[in-house]
């Protein structure tokens, strides 16, 4: 309680100061009122930055504090701990706060945005704001979500519970990452994606700590602190290549970084960081073995300063938010707000393989992959157990080409052609989910993935074999529901009219191209799959549900061929190039391409799927012949000489009595 009592007006103090004097130095405040401009005064100016540190802070306290709950402390078998349930109780005040800050933030916004005092806003103009401007709509998705965690909160004590309530409040602090700065900055693929990354991380990291101060009195504190040092080194990395990223495309040039105002901020982020990252070195040294042998003061005394220092770093990042980047553009160009780069030249074979747009996202997930895949093959190889070299290469196979197909001309392609685009589908929902299905993923997770040393934790392997025991993991491995999820994704994408709506936001055109992937990862990890979680369904029938696949895949093709109209009209109409064939034309070249280039995996998986069906009969008729061979040794009946007797009896003969004499056997039915 002493401990709380000094830490948290020291945090306060210091995020507080931060925020003050990087707004002061930045601009991020400015009051004066010029003849003809709107003003929404001084209560809103100096209340916006205010009201957003307030929101971005208890969104970081309750996301940080639900995954310690969730994640961090040991639990009571199917339900959490006594002080896991006690930091979730508290977290519910903490989310209603956060759901009230970012609904008084949407109304600071639009008075903002207006130039019009608060107390002169109309109910209409706000409502309007929140139902059809992207802030207003990510503040309110936030505060919704804000909600629902606070509600969740207190719906149980259960453990999957937990893991719901946990998630739902990472995602909440995510949308308002994709307005503002990013959104409206050149390259989205990587200044929105980086940003969001950025926030989610340090948001873990820095609530992750607050939590961990929370229940510092708590069983095995050691053991719990020894967890969250290694969410908060990942989170470490992250923080800082996200925010490398994010800073460069705001900043444009490396010497605007001392010689903007802007610039001297972010350096003051960046040595910030540094100091929290000599704290955490310190910390896995000396501190943690220290806490392990029961001396738990000075970890406590410097992960309070290192709270300390994330405050001003959390304070800096909002004012960072307010002040003017040194990239100014000078006469927007409308194409450039919605792709987030130039027009293309013409398409070349080496442009689309040579003109690169990386996407942080997904090279993210391709790192992050390769990475922990290669670490879970090293730890079966020093364990002395093999791992085939083909699960390895048809894995990283995988991961780079989704890093390829999504980070390289053809993805800059892919926003203005159709037929690009149709490529790279095809690609992300055939040949990448193969490659990873052929990785086997989960058995190497299952055989890598140590137990920790605490039963009551849930680990990774854990949590893990919890999903697919799970009964949604249940329904989803059925063939009929692969199959659906993959063909209805398909059609409704393409026929439905969701094609213009995703490719205009750059978080829809992420959530698209993640919706492919995982698609045919989940009908292809069905059909040819070897991990556990699978259901067992005889080879024919899963031959059945592949041709059946096959034949809605052609017929999508065809019918795409004789559209008379053009799919994402509104979309391709305003960032179609020039220099490209007509709408429809490219459409139809999208059409034929998609028709066609099914046709090799296809028929691939139906070699596979035939190939299993015969290994399939032949363990059975070698299984048959194994069981009549004991029967005729011990000289009882097998399974079919007594399926053969119930058919003679139903048909009211008697069933022939089995000889004794080896010459006198009854025919067994087998050739």
């Amino acid at each position: 309680m002493r401990l709380g009592i000094k830490v948290v007006p020291a945090v306060a103090g210091a995020a507080v100061f931060a925020l003050v004097a990087a707004l002061l130095f930045g601009g991020g405040v400015d009051d004066t009122v010029l003849p003809g401009i709107p003003s929404p005064g001084a209560a809103t100016t100096w209340a916006l930055p205010f009201v957003t540190f307030a929101a971005n802070a208890l969104g970081v306290l309750v996301a940080g504090i639900t995954v310690t709950a969730a994640f961090l402390l040991p639990g009571d078998g199917p339900s959490v701990s006594a002080h896991g349930w006690v930091l979730l109780r508290r977290t519910t005040w903490l989310a209603l706060g956060w759901a009230m800050a970012a609904l008084a933030l949407l109304v600071l916004t639009v008075s903002d945005v207006l130039g019009v005092p608060v107390g002169d806003l109309s109910s209409h103009s706000v409502v309007s704001f929140a139902l059809s401007i992207n802030q207003g709509q990510a503040l309110l998705v936030q505060a919704g979500l804000a909600l629902l965690v606070a509600v969740l909160c207190r719906a149980g004590v259960s453990r999957g519970l937990a893991f719901t309530v946990a998630v739902l409040a990472a995602i909440a602090v995510l949308p308002p990452a994709f307005t503002g700065h990013a959104a409206s900055a050149g390259n989205h693929q990587i200044a929105v994606t980086s940003l969001a990354v950025h926030v989610l991380a340090a948001s873990l990291w820095v609530g992750g700590l607050v939590g961990l101060l929370l229940i510092r009195r708590v069983r095995r504190f050691a053991e719990t602190a020894a967890r969250y040092s290694r969410l908060a080194l990942g989170c470490f990395v992250a923080t800082a290549v996200s925010g490398v990223a994010n800073a460069a495309v705001r900043l444009g040039e490396l010497p605007a970084l001392w010689t903007t105002r802007y610039g001297v901020l972010v350096l003051l982020k960046v040595v910030a960081l540094g100091v929290v990252g000599l704290i955490g070195a310190v910390h896995r040294s000396r501190t943690l073995p220290a806490l392990t042998n029961g001396r738990p003061g000075s970890f406590l005394r410097l992960a309070a300063g290192e709270l300390v220092v994330l405050g001003a770093a959390v304070g800096l990042a909002v004012a960072l938010s307010r002040t003017p980047t040194p990239v100014v553009v000078e006469e927007p160009d409308p194409l450039v707000d919605l792709l987030g780069f130039g027009m293309p030249e013409p398409a070349t074979a080496l442009r689309m393989f040579g003109d690169p747009l990386p996407d942080m996202f997904f090279l993210a997930v391709a790192a992050a992959g390769i990475g922990f895949y290669v670490a879970g093959v090293l730890r079966l190889h020093r364990a002395g157990h093999a791992w085939p070299l083909s699960r390895t290469a048809s894995w990283i196979g995988g991961m780079l080409l989704l890093a390829a197909i999504t980070g390289l001309g053809v993805a800059r392609y892919a926003y203005v052609l159709f037929s690009v685009h149709m490529v790279q589908h095809m690609v992300l929902s055939m040949v990448v989910p193969i490659l990873l299905v052929g990785g086997a993923p989960v058995t190497l997770a299952l055989r890598a993935l140590r137990r920790p040393a605490d039963p009551q934790v849930r680990g990774a392997r854990e949590w893990l074999m919890t999903v697919l025991h799970s009964r949604c993991a249940r329904l989803l491995s059925h063939p009929v529901v692969a199959l659906a999820i993959y063909v209805t994704s398909l059609y409704g994408l393409y026929f439905g009219g969701l094609l213009g709506t995703l490719m205009r936001y750059h978080l829809g055109h992420l959530a698209m191209l993640t919706h492919f992937v995982l698609a045919g990862y989940l009908l292809f990890w069905v059909l040819i799959g070897i991990d556990p979680g699978r259901r067992r369904v005889h080879p024919a029938l899963l031959t059945l549900v592949h041709f059946l696949a096959m034949v809605a895949h052609a017929f999508f093709g065809f019918v795409l061929l004789q559209a008379t109209t053009v799919i994402g009209l509104d979309w391709y109409s305003a960032v179609h190039p020039s220099w490209a064939s007509s709408l429809m034309a490219d459409q139809r070249l999208g059409a034929g391409l998609a028709w066609a280039f099914g046709e090799l995996p296809a028929a691939a998986i139906m070699l596979l799927l035939v190939r299993q069906w015969i290994r399939t009969d032949e363990r059975e008729q070698a299984r048959l012949d194994r069981a009549a061979d004991r029967a005729e040794a011990s000289g009882e009946q097998d399974d079919l000489a007594r399926y053969n007797a119930f058919l003679a009896a139903a048909a009211g003969t008697s069933a022939p009595v089995p000889a004794t004499n080896e010459d006198e056997a009854p025919q067994t039915g087998r050739k």
